[in-house]
């Protein structure tokens, strides 16, 4: 049973509409009632039983009774020169963050999985403070109704309206499969967010087991966090290769595009550049002998700096050779203008903390 009548009130932001519905049927109301409730929470983002007008007041007090519509309490924001914004929200058993990017007339809200990340990838802070637990549903969810109520009263802040989400925040999102699984069902549900398909991206470290089952049940855009072209090195600046290797992971990938629409174009290869660890032309060779049969597109991106962690940036210069050795052999190659670096907002920078 959804509901118990010796529970705590439940939370309504943690059900998709499928689960909404089922739990209309268990308190006696008709499943069409699933789609209003979800209509005045997602597209009114309205949180107040009382505002839901056109439910017959008997059900807007027997909700009052049994459950509560409640999101994450976003306790701070920082707004980058850049006008990346950065909020910290406060949860059980610490932080989380998201970070709002503005760039090209669009802007992206990059959401978090995780509080923290058990990965423990070398060059992300992320992974260094080491992992808490899950994010529930409600707090996915939570920091996009929260992002797009304040949008509603302070507009001033955002350059631009939110075009995109991205899965790109703390924590590695196939990891928490189930709930992020029920979160992107209200993002694209016609009764949730309504958010195009094409406009979400859901980045992994590689997870493989996830991804097999994600092919075999859901459609996502999706991103591999690679960086770097060979087991030994990414061993190295990644421990979870250890466990699924590079060309386990490019197999699970490459059958995962076989059934995927929204990746016809190719699956988006994350790669960040470190000074003299993985950013050569002979690292741009064996990038290119690994993905020469996978579709992809390669987003090169300038590691960010962070205290007491013994790497550097490679130069401007040697991304734009280490680009155009790749672009000469056929890749799409983008270099990602960093954001938010001076609020510890850019990619691998998100801690919960403030420097």
């Amino acid at each position: 049973m959804l509901y118990n009548q010796k529970n705590k009130k439940i939370n309504l932001i943690n059900y998709d509409h499928f689960t909404m519905q089922n739990f209309m049927y268990e308190i006696n109301e008709k499943k069409f009632r699933a789609d209003q409730i979800m209509y005045w929470i997602y597209q009114r983002l309205c949180n107040n039983f009382d505002n839901m007008i056109n439910l017959p007041l008997s059900l807007r007090n027997k909700l009052k009774n049994i459950s509560v519509i409640q999101f994450p309490i976003a306790t701070k924001e920082i707004i980058s020169s850049d006008h990346t914004i950065k909020w910290i929200f406060s949860a059980d058993n610490g932080v989380f963050e998201t970070v709002y990017i503005p760039e090209n007339n669009r802007g992206t809200l990059c959401i978090s999985s995780q509080v923290g990340c058990i990965l423990r990838c070398k060059f992300c802070a992320t992974g260094m403070q080491g992992f808490k637990r899950n994010l529930l549903v409600s707090e996915m969810i939570g920091q996009i109704w929260v992002i797009y109520n304040k949008m509603k009263y302070d507009k001033n802040i955002f350059r631009y309206p939110i075009t995109n989400i991205v899965f790109m925040g703390m924590g590695e999102p196939l990891l928490n499969f189930n709930n992020v699984f029920k979160t992107l069902n209200i993002i694209f549900s016609k009764h949730g967010f309504h958010i195009p398909k094409k406009k979400v991206i859901l980045s992994t470290a590689g997870i493989v087991p996830a991804i097999n089952k994600l092919s075999n049940i859901f459609d996502v855009k999706l991103a591999l966090s690679l960086h770097a072209p060979n087991d030994i090195l990414r061993n190295q600046l990644m421990p979870i290769n250890k466990k699924y290797n590079i060309k386990l992971l490019l197999s699970s990938v490459e059958k995962f595009l076989k059934r995927s629409r929204l990746n016809r174009k190719g699956v988006t290869i994350e790669y960040i550049m470190l000074k003299n660890i993985n950013d050569t032309i002979q690292h741009a060779k064996e990038l290119i002998k690994i993905l020469k049969n996978l579709p992809s597109k390669i987003n090169l991106i300038p590691w960010n700096y962070l205290p007491d962690v013994n790497f550097s940036c490679s130069s401007f210069y040697q991304m734009n050779l280490f680009s155009n050795f790749l672009m000469k052999h056929g890749f799409f190659v983008t270099i990602r203008k960093p954001r938010g670096q001076d609020i510890q907002a850019a990619c691998g920078q998100l801690t919960g903390l403030v420097y």
